[in-house]
């Protein structure tokens, strides 16, 4: 068994929208499973979203960011002609700020070489390896990634709020998400839990797999 990656991020500002949200774009507390799995393909330079099923991601945050609304443009598509004003309208929007977070990654189950895990190690060791195109964002596209960096487990030391998976806690976050429609989108319940710990604890762990 190898040991896991851990990648410290830092986010100005994000928005991890909810699947379920409708009137007002709503935000999770904390960057759902999927989400970093997207941010995680992003940084290998990798665009088929099933090469890594079988990894696995534990989340804990080391801030509790800041919650605010602002008013933007959001596209609702009532209208088949893209450009249709119909199609745009104005819309609350929550964002937040100071977004800090340790992502433990483990490819113990993952069945193709090299795995995600080793491709991470080596976006890093030689970043010139690496194809890639963009930026790197946590969330939506123009909230870009301030700082990522590999650390080890007793970076930060202190109190964590780890995301546990939990059959009755109160947060439901997306660990796969199908982006043509949402048919095939997939959820866990979690609960956030303050503990003074270093590793993840077992329940802290998702593992990425597609549904089909």
């Amino acid at each position: 068994m190898i040991a896991p990656l851990i990648l410290y991020l830092d986010v100005p500002f994000a928005t991890f929208r909810e699947s379920h949200a409708r009137e007002m774009g709503k935000t999770y507390p904390v960057p759902p499973p999927a989400t970093v799995y997207g941010m995680l393909l992003s940084l290998v330079g990798e665009t088929n979203v099933y090469r890594h099923c079988g990894v696995e991601l534990a989340i804990a945050m080391l801030s509790s960011p800041k919650k605010s609304q602002i008013l933007r443009q959001m596209r609702r598509f009532k209208n088949a002609d893209f450009s249709h004003p119909e199609n745009v309208i104005p819309c609350y929007q929550e964002i937040l700020s100071n977004v800090k977070c340790l992502i433990w990654v483990r490819s113990d189950e993952e069945k193709i070489q090299p795995s995600l895990r080793d491709r991470i190690q080596l976006a890093f060791d030689h970043p010139e390896l690496v194809r890639r195109f963009g930026c790197l964002f946590l969330g939506e596209s123009d909230q870009l990634i301030k700082t990522i960096k590999l650390v080890s487990e007793d970076y930060l030391e202190g109190v964590r709020q780890w995301a546990i998976r939990d059959n009755r806690g109160r947060l439901t976050l997306p660990y796969w998400v199908d982006h043509v429609g949402s048919r095939n989108t997939r959820f866990l319940r979690y609960r956030i839990e303050e503990m003074d710990r270093l590793s993840p604890p077992d329940l802290a762990w998702t593992m990425v797999q597609s549904p089909i």
